[in-house]
């Protein structure tokens, strides 16, 4: 009895131990399974932190070789402009040195990839820009790298760091394109290109357009001759002959132009080159613009189709209308900005301004569906018309200098790129047969641009363009930048991918051979160097009147603008040129004081004048005011009056702009002109002579 009393009390012990055992085990598989996510989710968040820093320390070492890169460029560039070796240009070494650099990357460096979590099949119709995939209720969002062949596959691992070398076409289209082409606008001499204007525009719009049809129609032979001998893996059709007809047809004589600013070759060919180089790589942009927006109706987007046609002369023109008014808008309302705004008092504020304002109109056109490239040239231009004249003496420094580097910089970085993309890029198609007939036809192109263009030019111009400078145009049309840029910009397709490689060959070959043959090229054709900038501009007095070549030059649609633009625009936008209260009707009296700027406001009313005209020159001083002309030389000061006198030197107020334009220093109410280097000679006023 005892016995079973005892075994009974164990029992309930036991039991009421147990329980809270049991109770507590529960609770800690409960708490384990809890945990258990949370430390998965932790585990996940390490992983991919250090993913992260591992691809930002890969992104920061592929930055590091472009600045490499550019800097070795810069180097070498010092040591060859110190041995004057001009056989290599600055842009051909550092295409060299991307090759280099292409050329380890491929076969000497491998950063392999790591396979455990790559998923090599998965089923989808279509290829989409962003994909979101759901794993285990938690949604990842993929990005699309781009097309893998299928014999690349089991290559995916060892091209990781090919990948990452390579950017996005985008990148050069809005950040690296518009310093380089708004430096060209800013840059531009206004005085020998309007000089020939005309001929300019001819070989811009119409050169390049012929160019553009000539090459077309031969690559198409070509593509028809190679389908014959079944050369072709994919589709080629005729539109894709003019597009690649469009994207070489656009020069950048970067090199030859550096060699001629060098040598001072002669200053219309160098005028005619960089002219031409300028517009029509807007116009190749805009040309393939069109062409890219044929589309006939039906079925077969690739025939012949009357409609579709005019729709793309449509297209171009529009665009070519709209972002040349664009860039204009931007550079007039920058002007009024920095006029009648006191920005110039604080010189950093003004240089930003400028600059974000500049930048800006390329990605205006872009957004609104024009061109960008056409609108930031064109507002250049205005801008070094009209704001530049409005900015302090700091800012004018300032702006030519950044964009001067800016350009300098993205160029060397651009043609850095093109030679490592030779090796990095993982589409190339070579084909010889195409790249042969590529090299013929641009070579067919340049020549159906150039020479029948001058003979017809020829026939209406005073000053011939002679057959040596025609066939120096011929040997310097070279591809660069705006070429590689259009080319890379789409790579989609079979068709574009053998363009893409084929440019890259013509670039090569041009800045390469062409560039560096300038030299010989030029003692070959017996063209001078070392020609004064106004040795033919100077002043020469026949039979008791004043001639001046660039007076007679000028084209009469110009001078029209230049009389509508120094006495109306001027005065408007900047705060030089005559009072507008001078040129307006007496009616507008209120309105010409409300638009002119202060400062000329009080200079206006100082003088009690209508203009003020200040020549500063080596030996004497001309300050004309209406009828009284007060001249001042090493002997002492002369006053002498007459309509006749201040008439003619009206007259040649042209001739003073488009020859001293781009020294110009603007007072508030005076234009201060003065000769900024040794190899322009003093201005000298015949009138003041006879005056005197």
């Amino acid at each position: 009895m005892v016995f079973k009393v005892t075994v009974n009390s164990a029992w309930r012990a036991t039991r009421t131990l147990w329980l809270p055992v049991l109770v507590s085990l529960s609770v800690c598989v409960c708490v384990c399974r809890a945990s258990s996510p949370q430390e998965d989710s932790a585990m996940e968040n390490i992983v991919t932190e250090k993913k992260a820093e591992e691809s930002h320390r890969q992104d920061s070492a592929d930055l590091l070789i472009f600045i490499m890169l550019l800097t070795l460029t810069i180097l070498t560039i010092w040591l060859f402009k110190h041995r004057r070796f001009r056989f290599l240009h600055e842009t051909g070494l550092a295409m060299i040195y991307g090759l280099l650099v292409g050329v380890v990357l491929r076969y000497g460096i491998h950063v392999p990839r790591d396979m455990g979590n790559v998923t090599l099949s998965c089923h989808v119709n279509a290829s989409p820009a962003t994909l979101l995939v759901n794993i285990s209720g938690k949604y990842y969002e993929y990005t699309l790298k781009g097309e893998i062949g299928a014999n690349e596959v089991n290559d995916v691992q060892d091209n990781e760091m090919l990948r990452k070398v390579t950017f996005d076409p985008e990148v050069f289209f809005n950040i690296l394109l518009p310093p380089i082409i708004f430096h060209a606008g800013y840059s531009l001499k206004r005085r020998h290109f309007f000089r020939n204007m005309g001929s300019i525009l001819a070989y811009a719009f119409l050169g390049t357009v012929i160019s553009c049809f000539v090459i077309g129609l031969l690559m198409y032979g070509c593509v028809m001759l190679m389908k014959q001998l079944k050369q072709l893996d994919g589709d080629f059709f005729f539109t894709d002959c003019l597009f690649f007809g469009a994207i070489v047809s656009a020069t950048d004589p970067v090199t030859v132009l550096a060699i001629f600013n060098e040598l001072q070759v002669d200053v219309d060919l160098y005028a005619l080159l960089f002219g031409e180089s300028v517009l029509n790589d807007a116009v190749a942009v805009i040309l393939s613009s069109s062409i890219v927006a044929y589309q006939p109706q039906g079925d077969n987007s690739h025939t012949f189709e009357v409609m579709a046609m005019l729709k793309s002369f449509g297209v171009f023109l529009g665009v070519f209308s709209g972002s040349f008014a664009l860039g204009v808008a931007t550079g007039v309302f920058t002007a009024l900005v920095t006029k009648f705004t006191k920005l110039r008092d604080f010189q950093l504020l003004e240089t930003a301004l400028f600059f974000l304002m500049s930048w800006s109109t390329f990605l205006l056109a872009e957004a609104c569906g024009f061109t960008g490239v056409v609108a930031v040239l064109f507002c250049g231009i205005t801008q070094a018309h009209y704001t530049f004249n409005n900015l302090s003496p700091e800012s004018q420094d300032r702006t030519k200098q950044l964009f001067e580097l800016l350009n300098f910089l993205a160029e060397n970085f651009i043609f850095s790129y093109m030679g490592l993309t030779l090796f990095t890029f993982q589409n190339h198609i070579f084909n010889p047969m195409f790249i042969v007939g590529a090299f013929l036809a641009v070579f067919v192109g340049r020549a159906a641009n150039i020479y029948p263009l001058s003979f017809l030019l020829n026939l209406g111009r005073r000053n011939k363009i002679r057959s040596n400078f025609q066939h120096m145009m011929m040997f310097a049309g070279l591809r660069g930048a705006m070429t590689f840029a259009l080319s890379i910009r789409d790579t989609a397709t079979y068709a574009r991918q053998m363009m893409f490689t084929t440019t890259l060959l013509v670039v090569f070959f041009t800045v390469w051979i062409c560039g560096g043959g300038t030299t010989q090229m030029l003692s070959c054709q017996r063209i001078r160097v070392g020609v004064d900038s106004d040795q033919d501009n100077s002043i020469s007095i026949t039979d008791g009147s004043e001639r001046r070549s660039t007076k007679h030059e000028s084209a009469w649609l110009f001078r029209i603008w230049y009389n509508f633009d120094h006495n109306y625009l001027k005065p408007i936008l900047t705060h030089s040129g005559p009072p507008l209260t001078a040129t307006l009707p007496p009616c507008c009296g209120p309105l010409a004081r409300f638009l002119t700027s202060p400062q000329a406001y009080e200079n206006e009313c100082q003088l009690k004048d209508d203009d003020s005209d200040l020549i500063l020159t080596d030996g004497d001083i001309n300050l004309t005011y209406g009828d009284i002309t007060v001249s001042t030389d090493a002997t002492g000061a002369h006053m002498s009056g007459g309509a006749a006198f201040a008439g003619a030197a009206t007259c040649d107020d042209l001739d003073r702009e488009l020859t001293y334009g781009d020294h110009e220093l603007v007072m508030r109410g005076t234009r201060l002109v003065l000769p900024m280097d040794d190899s322009e000679p003093p201005f000298t006023d015949p009138y003041q002579r006879l005056r005197m």
